[in-house]
């Protein structure tokens, strides 16, 4: 692809639509954190009004919440829907085309989940419906990606010399690899965190970074009802069962591994074309590869590993919070963006090797 085919005002319009998405994803969480998922009680209408002319004396309470995150999801809807048709009618790239068709049918089985949600009054959809979130933020912002000036004007490593495409070789293969898992498994991590927010049962574990008092907490039946016991008489909170202090200890130990990895992959990035495995016969190739490659990962991993790091304080404030819901919605937020951030990282890095 070269400069002419790019189109900036599709670009814009893909990038502002990715943004609408993940003030969506935003707003979601904060119908979850408040509790708000059943506050409006019908769909698709909302009172048994048009979801469009619900008199303003409903919005209040959890169903503020409810209601704008509906028409905000409306909002989302009609940019897909335009953005779908712009890249099949303008679009030269027939994968790409594809893909805006695939947003298309990815925010209807959005909309439906979240109505069905309501409908059926089954938490267990709203877990998919928030996984299905994070997949549709993370394909928006990757046609946002396909479609800047930055992603038409850039060209793979196979059309530059042969010292070129041997340091990418060695070194970018790992580097994409290490990304891509460090991205399955932050999206494995939101997924987990959806299912705990969706149990309804407050903090399993209410103390960081202790865990009920103690290094490993005790889960029998007989502590679990303790636990219980205690939560009851503090704040009349919905009882606990093992499985979710399990939950939580394993959502725990999971942003651990994703620190760790990203960590990795900020250090790995940051070698990339160092000049201590280059002899001086590819050296030139080498820096070439640094310049090229190691330039736009290097910032970008930078950038990610600061998200996960805030993303781990906010989930420590979270807890100490007692979920206090700008908190605990902030945490959801910046889980998203890290992982966009992995995903498109991934892309420019197999983009480089083509």
């Amino acid at each position: 692809m070269n400069q002419t085919n790019h189109n900036p005002w599709l670009h814009r319009f893909a990038v502002l639509t990715a943004f609408a998405t993940l003030g969506l994803i935003g707003l979601g969480g904060l119908v979850t954190s408040h509790g708000a998922g059943m506050a409006v009680p019908d769909w698709p209408t909302s009172y048994g009004y048009n979801m469009f002319a619900l008199p303003f004396k409903f919005w209040k309470g959890g169903a503020f919440f409810e209601h704008t995150h509906r028409l905000l999801a409306s909002g989302v809807g009609l940019l897909t829907t335009v953005l779908a048709v712009w890249l099949w009618r303008k679009e030269s790239r027939r994968w790409l085309r594809w893909l805006g068709v695939a947003t298309f049918v990815g925010v209807v089985l959005q909309g439906v989940l979240g109505g069905l949600r309501v409908v059926w009054f089954k938490d267990e959809i709203g877990i998919f419906h928030a996984a299905l979130a994070q997949m549709f933020f993370v394909l928006v912002s990757a046609i946002a990606l396909f479609t800047s000036r930055w992603w038409a004007e850039r060209r793979a490593p196979s059309r530059l010399e042969a010292d070129f495409q041997r340091a990418e070789a060695v070194l970018g293969a790992p580097l994409r690899r290490l990304f891509l898992f460090t991205t399955v498994l932050i999206f494995l991590q939101l997924i987990l965190g959806a299912t705990m927010r969706h149990q309804h049962a407050g903090l399993a574990i209410p103390d960081f970074p202790l865990a009920h008092g103690k290094l490993w907490p005790d889960t029998s039946a007989a502590a679990v009802a303790g636990y219980n016991a205690a939560r009851f008489e503090l704040s009349g909170e919905n009882p606990i069962t093992a499985f979710q202090i399990w939950l939580q200890l394993a959502h725990r130990f999971g942003a651990t591994v994703i620190l760790g990895a990203v960590a990795a992959c900020a250090w790995r990035a940051r070698s990339f074309g160092t000049p201590r495995t280059v002899s001086a016969r590819h050296e030139n190739g080498w820096q070439r590869a640094e310049a090229v490659l190691g330039v736009p990962l290097r910032r970008l991993t930078l950038f990610w590993l600061g998200l996960v790091l805030v993303q781990a304080g906010l989930g420590a404030w979270t807890i100490w919070s007692n979920k206090a819901a700008d908190v605990a919605t902030t945490h959801v937020v910046v889980g998203a963006l890290s992982l966009v951030t992995g995903a498109l990282l991934t892309i420019i890095a197999v983009r480089f090797s083509e």
